[in-house]
């Protein structure tokens, strides 16, 4: 019989060193990433192209973001020696493995939206 381990019985769950899901998670959390990759998606995208499809993101965060895409090897970045410098993103191999993802995730928030909806319709049928 072995000891519980000394976590045993609280609600934290620690993961593993090395666990894929956590690495995923690190990789692809943020408000604004899986938007990006999202965009990029559809092909080959200049920095303002990004910018004005993601109403909201500052110019620092997008960045800050693509710099991370690009260093995690999700989007190669091209710089084009012209006045002013042209620079486009797109996916790479490993980027586009984002997509099934996505796909889940909109599905489960058509699902999460039709149930709010629903839940908000309830509520504004219940007398005062």
């Amino acid at each position: 019989m072995t000891s519980p381990s000394p976590s045993a019985g609280t609600d934290a769950i620690e993961p593993p060193s090395g666990c894929p899901v956590q690495l995923a998670s690190d990789v692809l959390a943020g408000k604004w990433t899986m938007l990006i990759v999202q965009e990029l998606l559809t092909g080959v995208k200049r920095y303002s192209e990004l910018q004005n499809a993601l109403p909201g993101i500052s110019s620092k965060m997008l960045a800050q973001r693509l710099r991370m895409l690009e260093e995690s090897e999700l989007l190669t970045r091209k710089i084009y020696a012209t006045i002013p410098p042209r620079t486009e993103y797109r996916l790479t191999r490993l980027g586009h493995e984002i997509e099934p993802v996505i796909l889940a995730m909109t599905g489960f928030g058509r699902k999460l939206a039709a149930t709010q909806d629903t839940d908000d319709k309830r509520q504004a049928s219940l007398p005062l």
